[in-house]
């Protein structure tokens, strides 16, 4: 299993583009990974033969085991079964031990000393901490061990199971007595990978980061027209500007002229951000996820929109690489598509801020002594307090406006 993510421990295979028998170059994208941020494609580092699957669709392994083998293809992998499966028939039709010797391309992911199920790393730190895995009940496929089920036990979160002559039960943590219960007609299921990774990312956002809120409205006459005149003359082109690459492109010029907020707390030192590495928010079914346009305040409107497009596209088809997930320095979250007029946004660690941007409504306004109407939208800065002022969060968001009430100044 491969890191593919910074904060990765496991992973789910989301599905294998490669069978058992298909010839693998380097570069091919095998499979589909689920990590803690994305869906994303892995790529082969080794040529040869996909000789067998041990970890197949939708099923979890520990980072490093390994999920499949690839080698020549006479190579003999009879001593290796699928994690989740029965031991591989052997060419007589006779059941192949899984501990039959390994051949050198990789080893088993699973030991099974004792008939006992359970990940390396569960098994290691399990011994570290002297405990005995015959005590444990598995949360894992199958009823695996993982190395959640050894955390738990560490910390008497989750007994140890006791004979069943005898059960002992632990009295409840603060945090199980604190759980309110399920209503019984309710369908509970467990969160994916990316959920769990949003909601503890987001815990950790707003219990440790001071956050606090600038708002402003926008005049977006001009920079709707600006929109209109400009996806009129790519017609035919394939490129399309939206709303929100107008939004990235002054947020991203803003940064660079606000160097005093464009810059991220690290605990004892604060580091100063050279380019605008801006994230555009991407709601998923299963969650939340925050490709970065690199760079976008050295792209033109018609670069940045392209990128945009495509970084959109591939993280709904759950095709993008970790590099295009890490490295923002802000965040854009739109919801002005789904009719939300103004919203506080959670910022994502360790960037200064995000931009919340809602729905543009026309509204009655004063202009030069007159009531007209006018498209108004509303954005919301969220700042983290550590890294930046009150003013320099107002100085930046004042710029934000300033270009997007004036757009030429977003192709300067």
């Amino acid at each position: 299993m491969p890191r593919l993510s910074d904060t990765m421990e496991r992973g789910t295979i989301a599905r294998w583009l490669k069978h058992e028998g298909d010839t693998v170059v380097a570069g091919d994208v095998v499979a589909e990974i689920e990590t803690d941020k994305a869906t994303m494609e892995y790529q082969s580092d080794i040529e040869g033969v996909l000789l067998r699957i041990l970890v197949g669709d939708g099923e979890i392994a520990e980072l490093g085991a390994p999920i499949g083998l690839v080698g020549a293809a006479d190579e003999d992998v009879s001593g290796f079964a699928p994690v989740n499966g029965t031991p591989p028939a052997a060419a007589d039709g006779a059941v192949a031990p899984a501990s039959a010797p390994a051949s050198a391309i990789a080893a088993p992911a699973e030991s099974a000393v004792e008939g006992i199920k359970a990940s390396p790393v569960a098994r290691r730190m399990a011994q570290d901490a002297g405990l005995d895995l015959r005590g444990l009940t598995g949360s894992g496929p199958d009823g695996r061990i993982v190395r959640i089920d050894i955390e738990r036990a560490i910390s008497g979160e989750t007994p140890a199971a006791e004979p069943a002559a005898a059960p002992a039960l632990a009295p409840p943590t603060a945090a199980a007595q604190a759980a309110p219960s399920a209503p019984s007609e309710a369908e509970s299921f467990a969160p994916s990978t990316m959920l769990r990774a949003v909601a503890s990312r987001m815990v950790a956002s707003k219990t440790q980061v001071p956050h606090f809120y600038l708002e402003r409205e926008i005049d977006m006459q001009a920079a709707l027209a600006f929109r209109a005149e400009l996806n009129a003359a790519w017609e035919g082109s394939g490129d399309k500007l939206s709303v929100n690459d107008l939004v990235v492109r002054a947020c991203a010029l803003a940064l660079q002229e606000h160097p005093t907020f464009h810059r991220s707390w690290y605990g004892d030192r604060i580091v100063q951000h050279s380019s605008s590495h801006v994230g555009v928010a991407v709601a998923l079914e299963e969650g939340l996820i925050v490709p970065v346009v690199r760079g976008a305040d050295a792209l033109s409107l018609r670069e940045l929109s392209g990128v945009s497009r495509d970084l959109t596209q591939r993280a709904r088809a759950g095709q993008l690489h970790q590099r295009e997930i890490e490295g923002g320095t802000f965040t854009v979250s739109n919801l002005g598509m789904l009719d939300v007029t103004n919203f506080q946004a959670v910022i994502n660690p360790p960037e200064p801020g995000i931009l919340a941007v809602g729905a543009a409504v026309e509204r009655p306004v004063v202009r030069a002594g007159e009531i007209v109407i006018r498209p108004v939208m509303s954005v919301s800065l969220s700042v983290d307090h550590r890294a930046a002022s009150g003013a320099d969060g107002a100085r930046l968001l004042q710029t934000i406006v300033q270009l997007l009430e004036h757009p030429l100044g977003l192709i300067a």
